[in-house]
């Protein structure tokens, strides 16, 4: 069975190491801030949920080009997607990020600090589900743009809170959802697995979302909001 790699989680799937070098120095924009969070968050026995550099800078140019005010992220770590989003916002926007972690939602908050964002970003630390479940219960409809990047078992669930929480014509980006090629692999029955599996599946099938699915990252998956 192969199994996912956690060493290409860090970089876009499909490249090697030399290749990889060549997008960063000649495609990846990093602000400062960004590259010494990425270098603090990689001596974590965690990083492998670090998300790439150029998928930052992807997300980053995605709010530029929406226009997006209002963003959800779902799972923050240490905090470099929501930096790369609220830096693109503009004044009054917000990104409202939502974790469980204490511990690596301190670091977040040091570098939102120094990223001069600090004001930009609400953190909801409670499980995902129910802060999403509460926004809905709110009545809240009106995010620009949603970025889930969180335990795969619970993504559709994620992506359902989320749709209704999007405007018409808003857009969701979801991580991880080639897997490191695990999707592709009729042997491989882990559950994370199984769950993209049927993620990918129930968004390819969803009328309501136009979808497009690129091999940046670990795979990334844009769902735009139908009217």
């Amino acid at each position: 069975m192969k199994r996912y790699n956690p060493i290409m989680s860090n970089r876009s799937i499909g490249l090697d190491e030399t290749l990889h070098q060549y997008l960063l120095t000649h495609g990846v924009r990093e602000p400062e801030v960004l590259r010494r969070l990425r270098e603090e968050t990689a001596r974590l026995p965690e990083a492998v949920m670090q998300i790439a550099p150029e998928e930052g800078q992807f997300l980053n140019l995605l709010v530029r080009l929406t226009g997006a005010r209002r963003i959800i992220e779902v799972g923050t770590f240490t905090g470099y997607s929501s930096i790369a989003m609220a830096l693109a916002v503009p004044e009054g926007g917000l990104v409202l990020c939502c974790d469980l972690s204490h511990h690596w939602t301190a670091i977040a908050r040091r570098y939102w600090q120094e990223a001069g964002v600090e004001d930009r970003i609400d953190l909801r630390l409670a499980p995902a589900r129910a802060t999403l479940d509460l926004l809905v219960a709110e009545g809240w409809d009106d995010f620009d743009m949603a970025f889930i990047d969180a335990d795969k078992e619970n993504y559709l669930h994620y992506y359902e809170a989320c749709l209704k929480l999007l405007r018409p014509g808003g857009l969701i980006v979801v991580d991880n959802t080639l897997w490191d090629g695990a999707v592709a692999d009729p042997e491989n029955h882990e559950p994370s697995t199984e769950a993209i599996r049927a993620f990918n599946e129930r968004v390819y099938n969803d009328e309501r979302v136009d979808l497009s699915m690129i091999p940046v990252a670990d795979g990334l998956t844009l769902l735009r909001k139908r009217p």
